[in-house]
């Protein structure tokens, strides 16, 4: 029996260009220390595209305009709302659905475009209600800082300020960019030899290839022994996959360890197999 449970298509994504940002314009309290000035302009000229860009982005706190918890932000204590920022775009995570709408950024200035979503029913009124909380807060225009601790934080006309904190990308870890690819995982694992853990199970995998309409293309060879790890993906038995990733060639890596890194986008179908 091959019951099918959902079928995600990703957003189709414009790339807009993206904003190095502007020098602060001049102004201020004139009898301030030079330090702190300096200080100011170096925050300011380190948080621009490019860092944006090489980082994950993780809620760490959030508050109102009266200086209260924004609980509604923490539906999923353990997987914070993530954000990213790649090519004028920035998509967000770990919510009910993925969203995602067009940005730029300029001078400590964050314009973000109202966002699109998938549009999936979650069964958690808290999860389903995120969405709404995270999309409200994070349109229109915002104000950026960077701390001297790297967290980013964004400031919204309303007066609500959140904090997150940066976690360096796949790209930024693995120097590239990386291919983009689709493999199909089997529903079952199977023993396999491994040369340091006994009674290794492994992935059952083969590549699959999509044309630009979203539809398979020719037949894919047979599944084989995936003896690496899918970075954010998790298999639960029976259930079969088919997975977006990213794929990095690995510099030097050690002794017996792959030589390339598997990183999960997306799960784009998913069905259990009994």
């Amino acid at each position: 029996m091959n019951r099918k449970l959902t079928l995600l298509l990703p957003l189709a994504l414009m790339a807009a260009c993206s904003q190095t940002p502007a020098p602060p314009p001049p102004g201020g309290d004139d009898v301030a220390p030079a330090a702190a000035k300096a200080a100011d302009q170096q925050t300011l000229a380190h948080l621009d595209a490019q860092r944006l860009q090489s980082q994950h982005w993780r809620l760490q706190q959030a508050t109102g305009a009266d200086g209260k918890r924004i609980d509604a932000l923490f539906a999923r204590e353990d997987k914070p709302v993530t954000l990213d920022f790649a090519e004028g775009r920035l998509s967000v995570s770990n919510t009910c659905n993925r969203m995602g709408g067009g940005y730029t950024f300029d001078a400590g200035k964050l314009s973000v475009s109202a966002m699109a979503s998938t549009m999936m029913a979650c069964t958690d009124k808290a999860l389903m209600a995120l969405d709404e909380a995270v999309s409200s807060r994070l349109q229109g225009e915002l104000k950026a800082e960077q701390g001297a601790d790297g967290t980013l934080t964004l400031t919204n006309a309303k007066g609500d300020v959140l904090v997150f904190n940066p976690e360096p990308t796949a790209e930024t870890r693995y120097g590239g960019a990386g291919e983009t690819v689709f493999l199909e995982v089997a529903a079952k694992t199977e023993k396999c030899s491994h040369p340091l853990i006994p009674d290794y199970q492994c992935l059952q995998v083969r590549e699959v290839k999509f044309d630009d309409k979203g539809l398979k293309q020719g037949e894919p060879g047979k599944f084989e022994n995936f003896y690496g790890t899918i970075e954010g993906y998790t298999h639960e038995d029976g259930v079969r996959n088919v997975v977006r990733v990213k794929r990095y060639e690995v510099k030097n890596p050690p002794a017996d360890a792959p030589s390339q890194a598997y990183v999960l986008d997306m799960v784009v179908e998913s069905a259990i197999e009994k």
